[in-house]
Parts: C-alpha cells; structure tokens; sequence
C-alpha cells in the first residue's frame, strides 16, 4: 500500500482568499490527497469574501507535534497574509522544515513573501501578488521575479493570486502524488 500523502494549508485567521483555499482543496481531494487546515490562531477564520473555516490547530502546534506526516505545505494568501503570516517566526522556521526534508512547499498571492522571508526562495525563480512591497520582498529574499501566474522552481511551486488559484492547486496536487 503507498503511503498515504497528506498537505498542510495554513490560513491567515482573517481576511485569506477564499478561492485560493477552495480551488486547491478541489484538486486534493480529486487526487485523493488529504489535508489539515491551520493558522495562527485557533476559531473561525474568515476570508475576504465571507467564506468561513473553523481551524483547530496553529503552526505553533505543528511545529511543536512535527511535520513528518505531511508531504507538503500550501500557504494560502489575501489581505490577512502581512500581517498574520509574514513575519510569523513558526511558519518561517516550518518552511524551511519542509524545504530541507525534499517537501512540496507552495505558497500563493501575498503569501509567496512568507518563503522569501523563510529564505527557500534564494536562487529560485517565483511570483507573487503584483504589489511593489511583495515584489520587494521576493527580490531580497533571494528569488528571481517572474510576473506569470504560476512558476515551479523544483520542490517549490508559486502563484500570484485567485485566477491561479486553479492551476496552483492542480500543480500543487501532482507535484505530491509524484514524492
């Protein structure tokens, strides 16, 4: 029996992009791919269109239980992820985690900065959101920007917002199912 793949989603608690939540979580599921849904703080998160998700795990809770049952991370974005995601040290150091162990690690919109500030980005060629401080941010965390919705660098696989969400998600999903 192949083992079991499994991925990690963390959400901003506030204000993170519905469809780059349910678009990815479609393409999971069709290929069977289970998930855990986290953030930074335990409740009901809610997104920018209304959309609501309870989360009964944070990143501090996986950083301390471990990450050897996911196979990867998809870190959604929206409005909630510069000042929920960012410069948060646990999910920094979960991302490098995930990098170092040959994991899928993937990020969308504004979230693509959270890996740049992990520093998995040097060298890397990525997208984020077309917003100038996040352009910034990419850049001196190492990464070449490309302005495309979609860029796969190896294990490393990032989107710049809701109309890649779809895509994102469906390249996120195979990149799993070929660890």
């Amino acid at each position: 029996m192949s083992e079991e793949k499994v991925v990690l989603i963390v959400i901003a608690p506030e204000k993170f992009r519905d469809e780059e939540l349910s678009e990815p979580i479609k393409y999971l599921e069709k290929a069977g791919i289970r998930y855990d849904i986290i953030s930074t703080k335990t409740g009901l998160a809610v997104g920018m269109l209304g959309g609501k998700m309870l989360v009964e795990k944070t990143v501090q809770d996986i950083s301390q239980q471990g990450m050897e049952k996911y196979t990867g991370i998809l870190i959604v974005g929206g409005g909630g992820s510069p000042e929920h995601l960012w410069n948060n040290t646990s999910l920094q150091n979960l991302v490098k985690e995930f990098y170092s162990k040959g994991k899928i690690v993937s990020a969308i919109c504004l979230s693509s900065v959270v890996l740049a500030k992990a520093g998995v980005l040097k060298g890397k060629l990525a997208t984020v959101w077309n917003d100038d401080a996040a352009i910034e941010l990419l850049r001196e965390g190492g990464a070449t920007y490309k302005p495309e919705p979609i860029v796969t660098d190896g294990k490393v696989i990032t989107a710049n917002g809701p109309l890649a969400a779809g895509g994102f998600g469906e390249k996120v999903a195979r990149a799993i199912l070929a660890l």
